[in-house]
């Protein structure tokens, strides 16, 4: 038998994380400022961090590159014929991995959400709405 949540399967819950909250950062923080009047404050981000206008002007490809990076985690996180070991220690570390995985996922799945209805779905809702 093999650990159910190997240290890579740690570190990629993490990487995931990281990647969808870049999503949050480039594209959904900077339209949610300008849209309750703070556009000063990205005037201040895209100083700072120069990059974030990269990432905005490719957004499209950044949120697809972080959605196909989160379906591979899932997928990681709960394809079928995993199992922990058979030594009780190693079997409640085991377990403790894979809910702290889990969490993480489902955590970085609500950051993705979030961000693309800010960078996709925000804008078009707004002009429905007459807002």
């Amino acid at each position: 038998m093999f650990l159910r949540t190997r240290p890579t399967d740690t570190l990629l819950s993490f990487a995931t994380l990281f990647f969808s909250g870049g999503t949050l950062v480039c594209c959904a923080l900077p339209i949610l400022l300008v849209s309750i009047g703070l556009g000063a404050g990205v005037a201040y981000l895209t100083n700072t961090f120069p990059w974030l206008v990269a990432l905005s002007r490719y957004k499209h490809w950044t949120f697809a590159i972080s959605g196909v990076y989160l379906l591979f985690t899932a997928w990681l996180i709960y394809r079928p014929g995993r199992s922990c070991p058979t030594d009780p220690e190693l079997a409640r570390l085991c377990q403790r991995a894979d809910h702290l995985n889990r969490i993480v996922l489902w955590v970085a799945v609500g950051v993705y959400a979030l961000g693309f209805f800010f960078a996709f779905l925000w804008f078009p809702l707004r002009q429905w709405l007459g807002l």
